[in-house]
C-alpha cells in the first residue's frame, strides 16, 4: 500500500488494496504461465481504495503488479467491485475486465462492504 500512496492525492487514506491483471481473455494467462509468449499483452494493475475514490494504477510487469508507476484512472467510491469467488474472479475496472486472484478477494469484499454493498449468496 505504501508504494501507491505517492501516486494518490495528498492525504489519501488507503483502506484496501489489491493487484489484478487484464488480457484479451483468460487463455493469455495460461499461455504466459506455460511459455511466457503472451506476457506483453497482459497488463498489471494495483487498485487502491480510499474513502473518497477507487484509484487504478499501472504497475510494472516484472513486479506482477506490486510496484505501481502511474495513476491511470479514478472510479467513484460507490462503484461495486464484487461479488468475487473462485480462484480467479473478474472485476470491471475503467470499462475493462480484470482478473483478481483469490488471495485478494477479502480486500474486494471489505471495500464493497464499506461502500454499503452486501455480498449475495452464491
Amino acid at each position: 500500500m505504501e508504494r501507491a500512496t505517492p501516486l494518490l492525492p495528498p492525504g489519501s487514506e488507503i483502506r484496501q488494496a489489491f493487484i489484478c491483471q487484464s488480457a484479451p481473455n483468460f487463455a493469455f494467462f495460461i499461455i504466459t504461465y506455460l511459455t511466457g509468449l503472451t506476457m506483453f499483452w497482459i497488463r498489471y494493475r494495483c487498485v487502491a481504495v480510499t474513502p473518497e475514490a477507487i484509484y487504478v494504477l499501472e504497475s510494472s510487469k516484472l513486479s506482477g503488479g506490486a510496484r505501481p508507476r502511474a495513476l491511470i484512472g479514478t472510479m467513484p467510491r460507490r462503484t461495486r467491485l464484487g461479488p468475487v469467488y473462485g480462484r480467479w474472479a473478474t472485476v470491471e475496472l475503467l470499462g475493462k475486465r480484470h482478473w483478481v486472484h483469490r488471495r485478494f478477494h477479502d480486500q474486494i469484499t471489505a471495500a464493497d462492504r464499506e461502500a454499503g454493498f452486501t455480498q449475495p449468496p452464491r
